[in-house]
């Protein structure tokens, strides 16, 4: 649900029981605080901060600042989302009008995205070993290439 990567961070959010369901058709015009996964398919008018993940379906709507481990949008959100140690993922028929705080972020074709995406826990030794294994790679395409001239 948030990626095609598995890892055991995610297996445990996607094992996660929902606790919380908002109903098509609802509306809460006010905050939302819940310690459980939350599922939204009503609408909200308020700031929503949910401590597991929170699932936004297609008839879902918030109109509000979001604060959750893991966002998953698949309907409409109208403020800022943040997930700073977890992702986002923003799905074919999801619309974020908004700015995004987040460790990983996913956003399918065909979404919409209108604000700017700050990404966090970002290693500055990871731009190192990348650099490290495209000069490896170079170096064995280069040996590679030699020993074939060689034969």
């Amino acid at each position: 649900m948030f990626g095609n990567k598995k890892d055991s961070t995610e297996d445990n959010t996607l094992l996660e029981q929902v606790g919380t369901i908002i109903g098509p058709g609802a509306v809460i015009d006010g905050p939302l605080t819940t310690k459980d996964s939350t599922r939204i398919d009503g609408t909200i008018k308020g700031n929503v901060t949910v401590s597991g993940a929170l699932i936004i379906g297609q008839e879902g709507k918030v109109i509000g600042t979001i604060s959750a481990l893991n966002v998953y949008v698949a309907g409409e959100v109208n403020g800022n989302i943040t997930a700073s140690q977890g992702k986002i993922e923003i799905s074919d028929t999801g619309r974020v009008i908004g700015d995004i705080t987040c460790k990983g972020i996913i956003i399918d074709e065909n979404a919409v995205f209108q604000g700017k995406c700050e990404m966090t826990g970002i290693d500055k030794n990871s731009a190192e070993v990348a650099k490290e294994r495209a000069v490896a790679d170079k170096e064995s395409s280069n040996a590679s290439a030699s020993e074939e001239e060689n034969k």
